[in-house]
């Protein structure tokens, strides 16, 4: 499994993954939920469990994704700053390049 996280996405992230409360845990990128052929997503903090694959990125981050989940295969973790200040989580892979 593959998962990409864009470099502000992980200047925002690692900033969370540090805080004290956070050792040890690592980022989760879940489904909310699906329907047809594309999926919405979620993120959390979280500890992996036996139904869990770690994913290490490029930036750094290791992600934590439900193994066997089609939906999360190359799921991408952006962050912008405009026109809107937030995580945008998409999987070109699946067609899902954003909110309908």
């Amino acid at each position: 499994m593959k998962c990409k996280i864009s470099r502000a996405a992980a200047k925002v992230l690692s900033l969370e993954l540090d805080k004290p409360e956070n050792e040890g845990k690592l980022l989760r990128v879940y489904v909310t939920h699906s329907h047809g052929d594309h999926a919405h997503y979620g993120l959390g903090i979280d500890e992996p469990g036996e139904k869990d694959v770690v994913v290490e990125t490029d930036s750094g981050i290791s992600v934590i994704l439900e193994k066997d989940n089609d939906f999360l295969d190359g799921v991408r973790v952006d962050y912008f700053y405009s026109p809107e200040e937030g995580f945008a989580v998409t999987n070109p892979n699946k067609g899902n390049h954003g909110d309908h």
